[in-house]
């Protein structure tokens, strides 16, 4: 089993072997360069994609700020999913912070699979289901926990980002001025 189908396994749950193999089949290589768009606000998603190397931001810009909602990294899907499952416009933009290589499957041949797979539709439910899960997980960090302790959690799952990303990304995706992340990580050096 490839690095693409362990995902689709670990995000799907418990599929077939010719069945992964006929969805992983649905995937294609596509690489982007540092700093390009992989979603512009406005547009339609049109496809969902594992990220197999480098990392991308997904952020808004409001009037005063961009605000990131998330830096995705190898192992993880990436989409805007709102406007892929219900063909609206996307809210967020997507832009690369290395290069980066994904397998990327279209939005039509993400529909198609369930005509392919009839027990598809559960393990889409599955995949929102973990989706939204790690949505509350991270709803209920900003709310219950400190921005010290915000920052250490952050520093202690992706130790590895600090040095590769922007400063400013993660502060804001942590909910905090540039300003009190640059204090916090001071403090939790000494």
């Amino acid at each position: 089993m490839n690095e693409l189908e362990q995902n689709i396994q670990s995000y799907f749950g418990i599929i077939q072997p010719q069945e992964l193999k006929m969805i992983s089949s649905l995937f294609h290589p596509y690489t982007i360069k540092k700093g390009e768009f992989y979603l512009e606000e406005g547009r339609r998603c049109e496809q969902l994609s594992f990220i197999k190397s480098g990392c991308l931001r997904i952020y808004k810009n409001t009037e005063d700020k961009e605000v990131t909602q998330w830096i995705a990294t190898q192992g993880y899907f990436v989409t805007d999913l709102s406007s892929l499952l219900f063909g609206s416009s996307a809210r967020w933009n997507i832009q690369t912070l290395t290069d980066v290589e994904l397998y990327t499957i279209s939005g039509s041949d993400y529909k198609r699979i369930g005509d392919l797979i009839p027990e598809w539709h559960e393990l889409e439910k599955l995949f929102i289901g973990k989706c939204f899960t790690i949505l509350e997980d991270r709803i209920f960090s900003h709310l219950s926990m400190t921005a010290e302790e915000r920052y250490q959690y952050f520093y202690d799952q992706n130790k590895e980002l600090i040095n590769q990303v922007p400063l400013q990304y993660i502060a804001s995706m942590l909910g905090m001025t540039p300003e009190t992340f640059s204090r916090i990580r001071k403090k939790q050096s000494l």
